[in-house]
């Protein structure tokens, strides 16, 4: 194993430049699956995986998940592609998970470069949208096979690919795919690997054994039969919205508490051995100040701060739909808003407690302004908190490849965001689920100028192959 994983890391280094420029490409196509008018490049994007696939000569299938309602037009779900390397019934089978749509981005919302075209800038990071999320770790698992290739080395274990086009927008389709492969696809899979996550901070990296559920809610005030001049109407009608700004402001205080009855009830109580494993993190409050590029953190301690971003539920208000946003002065009272907001929930919450709650408390507290308008709340997407054992092979042989390429052992941590999928291939596979990031805390996600750092990139592709390599020493 030694010698095999020396000629891939020099594979590896040898061939980055290529790599970058896969990346770039890849980057450059804006498969935004929220956005009606991108829908036909995440098809795109999802031809170009496959493209890449037969040039590799993995085994692909497609799996068409049907259509959705978005923005008022049905429209077609991007394909779930499933893949195949190796079918030797003497290795062991890891199934990989990755997504190839992306979140909006354009320049105007702060990017000092244009959002989809690559930029390698002086510090080594490759700013793109995607880069970190999650085009970055899918070719890093394509570059490992090709760099095997060009070596003439076989992969140490059988590898099964799940990669998918909607998880920006909810998955939708993906979980049907995932219980209907689990005896077909997926029935000889042993472990399960996403990389789909970050390092705990920008220094050391860490191995993902938990996340945090997501219930994201659809708050719709309505009023009016049109839009109305505020200077004629203004003290004459309910306005939608000051009342969704009264119901906001009931849902959260500015120091992240929770004001919905019920919420808090089903949290996993925090105990001794969970408390002791805070200090030994590399972790520290400037970490998390560099990433928001501010101080306003809520909490004066970074172990706080990380129950807060972990083990406890939060809310977060995210917008309004509706009303005026504009450059300039529009005296305009709205007809209609929608207001946006997600819960993050923890063990043991379950979306259906956290719907009950969150549905009767609205109610209740708009039943208070004694408004003539009408208010309706839907949740669009929810997904389970995910917490797996970290003493599984499966995490005991990614925490050697870490130490292999990067000499340091792994921070074992937990993650705020929300992953759904782990919590669907666990419960269908019956197998560990494992999530090893390749990028770092500072990558900006979800937010402007994301980016992946070249040695991330680079680095991030060798511990793929590593974590392969090691997985097929285990026994379990």
């Amino acid at each position: 194993m030694d010698a095999a994983l020396s000629q891939f890391f020099a594979q590896v280094d040898k061939d980055q430049n290529i790599y970058v420029d896969r990346l770039r490409e890849v980057v450059a196509i804006p498969s935004v699956s929220s956005d009606v008018s991108h829908r036909p490049d995440v098809f795109t994007m999802g031809a170009w995986i496959q493209k890449e696939l037969t040039r590799l000569g993995v085994d692909f299938e497609i799996r068409d998940p049907g259509t959705h309602e978005m923005d008022g037009h049905t429209l077609q779900l991007p394909p779930i592609v499933l893949g195949a390397y190796g079918r030797d019934p003497a290795k062991k089978t890891v199934l990989v998970y990755g997504h190839y749509d992306v979140q909006p981005a354009l320049k105007e919302d702060g990017w000092a470069t244009e959002p989809f075209e690559l930029v390698e800038n002086e510090k080594g990071e490759l700013v793109g949208r995607g880069s970190t999320d999650d085009k970055g770790p899918i070719l890093g698992w394509l570059n490992a096979i090709e760099a095997h290739q060009k070596l003439g080395l076989e992969l140490p274990v059988n590898l099964r690919m799940c990669f998918e086009g909607m998880e920006e927008n909810g998955s939708e389709g993906l979980d049907d795919v995932i219980v209907a492969e689990a005896k077909g696809w997926f029935k000889d899979v042993d472990a399960v690997c996403i990389s789909d996550n970050y390092w705990l901070g920008d220094s050391k990296p860490c191995i993902t054994y938990g996340l945090r559920g997501i219930s994201y809610y659809k708050l719709a005030i309505k009023g009016p039969g049109r839009d109305l001049h505020s200077g004629v109407f203004g003290g004459t009608v309910h306005e939608p919205m000051t009342d969704l700004a009264y119901i906001f402001s009931k849902l959260v205080t500015p120091q992240g508490e929770i004001l919905i009855p019920g919420i808090m009830d089903d949290v996993a109580p925090l105990t001794a051995a969970e408390e002791a494993s805070y200090p030994p993190l590399d972790f520290n409050l400037s970490t998390l100040h560099n990433a928001i590029d501010a101080k306003n953190t809520i909490h004066d301690n970074h172990i706080d701060a990380l129950k807060g971003r972990w083990r406890y539920p939060s809310l977060s208000l995210h917008g309004i739909e509706g009303a005026f946003s504009a450059a300039g002065a529009k005296t305009v009272i709205p007809a209609k808003v929608i207001g946006k907001f997600s819960i993050r929930s923890v063990p043991n919450m379950v979306p259906e407690k956290i719907d009950a709650c969150v549905v009767k408390y609205i109610n209740d507290e708009f039943a208070k302004l004694g408004s003539k308008n009408t208010v309706e709340v839907e949740c669009l997407h929810a997904g389970k908190p995910w917490v797996a054992s970290f003493e599984h092979p499966n995490y005991v042989a990614a925490a050697a490849a870490v130490e292999r390429v990067f000499k340091v052992k792994p921070d074992l941590t937990r993650e705020g965001g929300s992953i759904p999928v782990t919590l669907t291939f666990q419960d269908a596979l019956n197998k560990n689920v494992l999530l090893l990031p390749m990028g770092r805390s500072s990558d900006g996600a979800h937010s402007i100028n994301e980016k992946l750092d070249r040695s991330n990139y680079i680095e991030g592709t060798k511990l793929l192959g590593a974590y392969l390599w090691e997985l097929s020493t285990k026994n379990f």
